[in-house]
């Protein structure tokens, strides 16, 4: 597992348990009462190490490799999985999953944005950057679940949109701007959760819903910390400047009303426990569910537009 750099002493300190453990299997020279108190020592180092944690910090946490990705979402809170494919114009975009699926015996259409987790799937994923055949690929199952009365479930994970030529030539302005306008109007629930990086109008042009839910250490910015380092101050080094100014942790984004809840996630990010983050998000769907299914559907549409109307904090002055 990629180790951190706040987690090298935890690492270090583990080490040393191990070998201890180790050498008691030829020799008792350590009493299980003081095994016991290292491991407490341990516990006590974790909770002080990552309740001490820098924007930066999360950051890294919410890039990290291991970190469950929207495809291993899938395949553990959902009972059974139908994928679909293409947005019937250009082609099928691999950044972006979707399909009808099974949760507590709940139909929902999920879209997601994939990153993949090798070298191999993430070229194919394009590092979980859609192109705007991506975006009309998921407005076309999202319009697909408001015709059968499906729930939508919309997973959110991305740098941002692909930057690329051939992506702006078909429009990927349009695109964003498209899903931002439909999703808005959409008349079935849409639940929205950040599972990881949340960048620009990328995460965006699919995070128009109902209710959006934010994992712990996921992100949620109008740019990255290095983009915004770079425009700001010229200098990308000060990311973890950046970070902290963005305010783009699940703390400031609730307190800011511009996300609905925060999903637990084990000491030290998803990647430590993945069976407890998963039943963590099946609980807050089932919840989100729940509330949803009794609201009409003009009033579902009326709050969602209201929602996003509200969002910001401004003054008049005259």
């Amino acid at each position: 597992m990629t180790i951190l750099s706040h987690e090298k002493l935890i690492l270090e300190y583990e080490k040393t348990i191990a070998q201890v453990k180790e050498q008691n299997k030829e020799n008792d020279l350590w009493s299980d009462g003081e095994i016991s108190k290292l491991e407490k020592k341990l516990e006590q180092l974790k909770k002080k190490v990552y309740s001490q944690l820098s924007p930066w910090e999360r950051v890294a946490i919410c890039r990290h490799p291991q970190r469950p990705r929207s495809i291993d979402y899938i395949r553990n809170i959902c009972e059974s999985f139908t994928e679909l494919f293409g947005d019937r114009n250009f082609r099928d975009d691999p950044s972006i999953i979707a399909g009808l699926a099974k949760i507590d015996g709940v139909k929902y259409m999920v879209v997601a944005q994939e990153k993949g987790c090798d070298t191999e799937s993430r070229i194919h994923r394009n590092f979980g950057m859609p192109h705007p055949e991506g975006y009309r690929k998921a407005m076309r199952f999202m319009k697909l679940a408001e015709k059968f009365n499906l729930p939508i479930l919309s997973l959110l994970d991305t740098p941002g949109a692909y930057p690329g030529l051939a992506a702006e030539e078909r429009g990927q302005g349009w695109a964003i701007a498209n899903n931002l306008l439909e999703m808005s109007r959409l008349r079935t629930p849409v639940i929205v959760l950040l599972i990881g990086e949340g960048c620009s109008g990328g995460a965006l042009g699919m995070g128009i819903g109902d209710v959006i839910g934010m994992l712990e250490h996921a992100y949620y910015s109008v740019i990255s910390p290095e983009g915004c380092a770079s425009i700001l101050w010229k200098d990308a080094g000060k990311n973890a400047l950046a970070a902290e100014t963005l305010k783009m942790q699940a703390e400031d984004l609730i307190e800011l009303g511009i996300i609905d809840e925060i999903i637990k996630e084990p000491l030290g990010g998803a990647h430590h426990d993945t069976k407890v983050v998963y039943q963590n998000v099946k609980k807050f769907i089932a919840n989100q569910w729940n509330l949803l299914k009794c609201i009409s559907k003009d009033v579902l549409v009326e709050r969602r537009y209201q929602k996003f109307r509200e969002m910001g904090q401004y003054e008049t002055i005259t």
